[in-house]
């Protein structure tokens, strides 16, 4: 480096005298001209010779000057021809991926990653699908030496939209009566199952594990007068709030139970905030009023705080007294149903396309994906093709509420749909489709659009991303601008230092506590529940709560796998395992925990992060002691201070750990060195009796009036802190 800024040098000083010198030979050519050009002209000719021609220094700078100024003239010429021919035009686009890139250059992906090395992206989040800024587009073309060409093609090509939706509103004329959908809403076990067994005069209840309902169930019942109605039976329990919403939005009426003897609670609040929402009517039936402590007054009066004044307080909401055990004033309820029914004048359309709603969906093991729905408008027939989703359907079969096979279903009927390709989430709205190549168009078309929505999510990320390293960038430059750059080297491999890898043993000891679960359900709304109830935990910084994956169906061997992979648990919820499987989760150390009752499994989840907690150390005191004076004895050359005691509770354990205490402040913790009765070794001085004491840090001094206290330390298991509020 030193021999290249010394030639440099040397050419600047030596092309500096050669000007010099040509300028000096100027001015004597000048001076010879016309001085011998008039008298002497044959030496004017000789004279005319330039210096450079005779001066041997001048002819040499002369030489070594021409020769600089070719080669320089020589390597710029070389340099355009290489430029012109090496600018390669790269077509680019807004939002283009590594990928993309790489593909448009020509060259390798790894040339993009090499090109973003050193600059403020993120490497490591940088995928071949990731997006690019247009900032570092330009960065990486022109890295590679490349021309830019901005496309708007990318931008511009719009794909068609080919989606399904619903049909306008139907002419009048056209639309028929139809039944009342009715959702029975309320607080966990006041009554709704019992009501609607009631109703339609089966053991619903019976079949609910512990008797609270964990799905939400649809079902036909015929009333004495003829008339009919759809109930939607929605979960009381906190659990399953979302499945509540659902039920309010495709209901007309929404019956809210609340128990006479409990009143007004937290789901019963909730219920009416959904009816509320979806602008539903409600007709109150306050149950157990068989009961001794029944209160309905009480009921109507705290209702009055949530703006549901019933009719005998100037209101517009009927209340019905019932009881559901005993069957009293049910068809009074019934009526005043039926009543608010007619004075809604519910219509529908039974022709054409059919819409609906999807209230449940399940994957059966014989007969595949299954759902639960509700029909709003048109006739559904064997056959049809539908659309829910992100899932379509040819209709392969159609059953009701008790598994019977039905041909049609008209609006506001319940029904089961089998013939579902990919199972449908639970509040997917259904449409019916002109053919199969239409449904398949409409389910593209919604992945699209959702893909396209996830790249605008990843896109936004990048960006904020991108800004914080440019701020870090920023701040690092700041903070390295102004010293030495020794002084930076040294700054820098410090950091290094502090931000290298730990080992394997390392992470997994820092990493822990962890629980990776796999949650399996019957229904898409069982699992939905769950889900949502993990999305509470707020107990992270105790055990991370990880959930690898979740889904409907019976516990698979890929379950088993993935919880291997993972080291986690499976959580099943009226879900079955076979045999085979069991084995295989055996066999392989993988727990899987099965459950009928919703708060069961919480608990149960909450016990498996308790235990991957480290136990808690408690202190448990054993015996109190008072010091009643201090004094030193000779051991060899040293002198050991003694504490004179009387042991006021329990008994001092010489083997037990032992703290003293000063005005309530714990000023040592730690063993004894000698424990004596008189002049004696003893291991134990019960309650009365006086001893000396000396510890095992002898720089601690006694004062009258401390307390020696007799302990011992147990292991106490951690519990979670979190609370998922039921």
């Amino acid at each position: 480096m030193n021999q290249k800024i010394l030639k440099l040098e040397n050419l600047l000083r030596f092309h500096t005298v050669f000007r010099q010198l040509h300028s000096l030979g100027q001015r004597r050519l000048a001076q010879w001209n016309h001085v011998f050009s008039s008298a002497y002209p044959v030496w004017t000719a000789q004279l005319c010779i330039r210096p450079w021609q005779t001066d041997p220094l001048i002819g040499a700078a002369l030489s070594q000057y021409r020769l600089l100024v070719t080669k320089k003239e020589e390597r710029s010429q070389k340099s355009q021809l290489f430029s012109t021919k090496s600018k390669k035009e790269v077509e680019v686009w807004i939002g283009m991926t590594v990928e993309e890139l790489a593909k448009a250059m020509e060259k390798d992906i790894d040339c993009v990653y090499e090109a973003l090395m050193n600059t403020a992206i993120d490497l490591d989040s940088l995928e071949a699908h990731s997006r690019l800024d247009e900032v570092w587009i330009k960065e990486v073309v022109k890295k590679a030496g490349m021309k830019l060409k901005w496309s708007k093609l990318k931008q511009d090509k719009v794909r068609e939209n080919k989606d399904a939706v619903r049909r306008p509103q139907a002419d009048p004329a056209l639309l028929t009566p139809r039944s009342p959908v009715v959702t029975i809403m309320g607080h966990v076990d006041h009554g709704k199952t019992t009501l609607l067994d009631k109703l339609r005069k089966t053991q619903v209840a019976a079949m609910e594990a512990g008797g609270i309902t964990q799905h939400i169930g649809a079902f036909l019942v015929s009333l004495p007068s003829g008339e009919k109605i759809t109930f939607l039976d929605t979960p009381g329990h906190a659990a399953f709030s979302a499945m509540r919403a659902r039920g309010a939005q495709v209901t007309d009426i929404v019956i809210l139970v609340v128990a006479a003897d409990d009143g007004v609670m937290k789901q019963t609040v909730e219920s009416i905030q959904h009816a509320k929402d979806a602008q539903v009517p409600i007709v109150l039936a306050i149950n157990k009023c068989d009961k001794a402590e029944a209160d309905p007054e009480k009921v109507k009066k705290e209702l009055l705080a949530y703006d549901v004044v019933c009719e005998d307080y100037g209101g517009d909401v009927q209340a019905v007294h019932i009881s559901a055990l005993t069957g009293d004033n049910l068809m009074a309820l019934a009526e005043a149903t039926v009543a608010l029914a007619e004075m809604l004048e519910l219509k529908a359309d039974s022709t054409g396309p059919v819409e609906g709603t999807v209230i449940e969906s399940f994957t059966d093991k014989g007969r595949g994906p299954v759902t639960t729905a509700i029909i709003q408008r048109g006739t559904l027939r064997k056959g049809s093709i539908l659309v829910a989703g992100k899932s379509w359907a040819k209709v392969r079969l159609m059953f009701d509420e008790n598994g019977k096979t039905i041909h049609e279903a008209c609006p506001s009927m319940p029904v089961g749909i089998i013939g579902w390709r990919d199972l449908p989430s639970a509040g997917d709205e259904i449409l019916e489709v002109e053919s199969e190549p239409r449904a398949r168009a409409v389910v593209d078309w919604r992945k699209y659009e959702q893909e396209q929505e996830k790249n605008k999510e990843d896109l936004k990320v990048v960006e904020e991303k991108r800004k914080e390293h440019q701020e870090a960038h920023q701040k690092a430059r700041e903070k390295y601008g102004n010293i030495h750059w020794k002084e930076r080297s040294f700054l820098k491999y410090q950091e290094r230092k502090e931000q290298k890898p730990l080992k394997a043993k390392e992470k997994e000891e820092r990493d822990s506590p962890i629980l990776p679960i796999i949650i399996k359900g019957d229904v898409d709304g069982s699992v939905e529940a769950i889900v949502n109830i993990m999305d509470t935990y707020d107990a992270s910084h105790e055990c991370e709560l990880e959930l690898v994956h979740f889904g409907v169906g019976d516990v698979s061997e890929n379950d088993v796998n993935l919880a291997e992979t993972f080291r986690g648990v499976i959580y099943g919820f009226n879900v079955n395992v076979g045999n085979v499987i069991q084995k295989s989760a055996a066999k392989k150390g993988v727990k899987i925990k099965l459950h009928k009752i919703i708060y069961h499994l919480i608990e149960d989840l909450q016990e498996e992060l308790s235990s991957r907690l480290p136990c808690t150390v408690e202190e448990h005191p054993i015996g109190e002691a008072s010091i009643l004076a201090t004094f030193s004895v000779t051991e060899g050359k040293k002198k050991v201070p003694v504490a004179g005691c009387r042991v006021q509770k329990g008994q001092l354990e010489k083997q037990k750990k032992f703290k003293l205490i000063r005005n309530g402040d714990v000023i040592w913790k730690g063993s004894l060195s000698s424990l004596k009765h008189h002049k004696d070794d003893v291991s134990v001085i019960k309650t009365g009796m006086d001893c000396g004491l000396s510890l095992s840090e002898e720089k601690i001094e006694f004062k009258v009036g401390d307390e020696i206290i007799c302990y011992e330390e147990k292991q106490v298991p951690a519990k979670t802190s979190w609370d998922p509020g039921f």
